[in-house]
């Protein structure tokens, strides 16, 4: 009776969903695989799916740049600001070490860049939301190429939905919150029109670095109606460099 309860539940917000856009569904570490937040499976099950990404409402956009959504995808839990700790992270990825991480299936249309910022916890991750803070830096950015191809829709679909990212080589460990966006600019002539689809993965970076950024951003504070690339008008602009929105990437010291 349960299992046909939740099938129905399932495929109810399957319709509500099927126009919709996209999420990480799975982050892959060395040999380890980890199933990530599932907004339109996970809530149904009691208790909930242990996961190591943060909650999000489901697989559409934030698109206003003020609220403290545009963070974590905005899932606050009783109202905590950001997003709610996931329960588990990710153990032992060691610094300089890939990240894979796999998308669904996104559209088409949805041009854009791929971000990636991380952001090192104080102490417990599993009980730690950044607010307003200014703790994130860039490590990671994948914008269009000299041939006209977009980070988020060529490149990603040449990958089997797949994106993968380096963790910078002599970062110092500790507990972090891995923060990847797509950047979705194919409305984004105007503002609003830019839509940012976040997603917030705890991990654990290992090893023997010290090295650690001076620079920070804050989410909400990184990107602004008149930041450099959330702006931009991709069918009519198609001849000059695009603007990859955020600070320069931190390399580590790579």
């Amino acid at each position: 009776m349960i299992k046909a309860t939740i099938s129905v539940i399932l495929s109810s917000a399957l319709v509500c969903y099927v126009s919709a856009h996209g999420y990480v569904q799975e982050v892959v570490s060395g040999s380890t695989q980890y199933t990530g937040y599932l907004p339109l499976s996970d809530p149904y099950y009691k208790p909930p799916p242990n996961r190591i990404i943060r909650k999000i409402p489901g697989n559409g956009p934030v698109t206003n740049l003020s609220l403290i959504d545009v963070q974590c995808n905005g899932y606050t839990d009783g109202g905590s600001p950001g997003s709610a700790p996931a329960p588990i992270y990710a153990a032992s990825v060691p610094a300089g070490s890939q990240l894979s991480l796999n998308w669904t299936t996104w559209p088409s249309s949805h041009i854009g860049p791929m971000i990636t910022y991380m952001a090192r916890a104080p102490s417990d991750i599993t009980n730690w939301s950044p607010g307003d803070a200014a703790v994130w830096f860039k490590v990671a950015e994948s914008g269009r190429t000299v041939d006209g191809k977009w980070a988020s829709t060529d490149l990603l679909t040449a990958t089997n939905s797949i994106y993968t990212f380096t963790i910078p080589p002599r970062l110092k460990a500790g507990q972090y919150i891995v923060r990847h966006e797509i950047i979705a600019i194919y409305a984004a002539y105007t503002y609003p029109g830019v839509q940012i689809y976040p997603s917030c993965i705890q991990i654990e970076v290992t090893g023997p670095g010290d090295a650690f950024p001076t620079s920070f951003v804050s989410f909400p504070g990184a990107y602004t109606p008149t930041t450099p690339g959330i702006v931009f008008d991709a069918y009519h602009n198609t001849s000059s460099p695009y603007p990859i929105p955020g600070p320069p990437v931190w390399t580590g010291g790579n």
